[in-house]
């Protein structure tokens, strides 16, 4: 493996790009970006040697790491234009739609889809950070639809990075994340709204907020040009999560109504189960 070509060089795109240079020295990096100055400054930081956008015919690896609803059209062009020899990956958040676009394409075997469970509440490739992917799960969906030999060459990358494998199908990981990641960024970004709409002097905000609120709304400084597209591919999941927690949000603002403080208490001691889950992981 010789060449890898990145589209889309923000946070993910440029944090594996760091990665896997600093283990792999001997692997040559292009990119392009629709974005002129993430492309200045992919260039810059030395995440790609060059800018273009094509990549070279016998490039190795291209990785997809553009919004969501922008995916399906680039792998497609990207599917059409490559050689025999040439493995896709995606990154992005939402996989059933996509993986069903290139069901009969006749290069669906060259297509790896992938998601890294990583990220922060920042964009582009200045927050690019070399140890954004280590020891993070990535996951692999329709696993069994890629080329034995291209799949070999994914396995050595991701292992290389430090990266945990997890297997799914398509639509079980859009479920699955329509809760545990898209519904807890919603919620910062709502958290964030109210507290805006309710107190008007930013002040006020700065001084009174404690570091429970700043980490729940961490998420709210995250980037619109990545979180609307996967609310439109995501859509369906989506509203069912939204669903539901707004029916556990009404039941618990029913039970302050009511005084019913005992079952409050036991409600959250239930609840605090989340945090030995959560703790089994690290």
């Amino acid at each position: 493996m010789k060449k890898i070509h990145i589209i889309g060089l923000g946070l993910l795109g440029g944090s594996f790009a760091l990665a896997l240079k600093k283990v792999k020295p001997e692997i040559t990096f292009t990119g392009y970006d629709s974005n002129i100055d993430n492309q200045n400054d992919a260039k810059v930081l030395g995440i790609v040697g060059e800018i273009k956008e094509n990549p070279d015919a016998d490039t190795d690896v291209i990785i997809l790491a553009v919004p969501a609803n922008a995916i399906s059209e680039i792998l497609i062009k990207t599917l059409d234009s490559i050689g025999p020899d040439t493995l896709v990956i995606d990154f992005g958040s939402t996989k059933e739609a996509l993986c069903n676009a290139v069901a009969d394409h006749p290069k669906r075997e060259q297509y790896l889809a992938g998601h890294p469970i990583a990220g922060t509440e920042y964009s582009g490739p200045k927050a690019a950070k070399e140890d954004l992917l280590d020891k993070k799960v990535f996951i692999i969906c329709e696993m069994d639809k890629t080329n034995i030999h291209l799949k070999g060459m994914a396995y050595e990358i991701l292992e290389a990075l430090n990266m945990k494998l997890r297997f799914m199908n398509p639509d079980e990981h859009d479920k699955h994340l329509a809760f545990v990641s898209h519904l807890s960024h919603i919620s910062s970004f709502m958290l964030g709204k109210t507290v805006l709409d309710k107190m008007e002097d930013e002040k006020n905000i700065f001084d009174m907020a404690g570091s429970g609120f700043a980490s729940t709304v961490r998420l709210a400084k995250s980037s619109p040009a990545m979180w609307a597209p996967i609310m439109e591919e995501n859509k369906k999941n989506i509203l069912e999560a939204m669903s539901l927690y707004i029916s556990n949000l009404s039941k618990f603002r029913d039970k302050i109504i009511a005084d019913d403080y005992e079952g409050l208490y036991q409600e959250m001691l239930k609840i605090n189960k989340i945090g030995d889950i959560l703790n089994l992981e690290k």
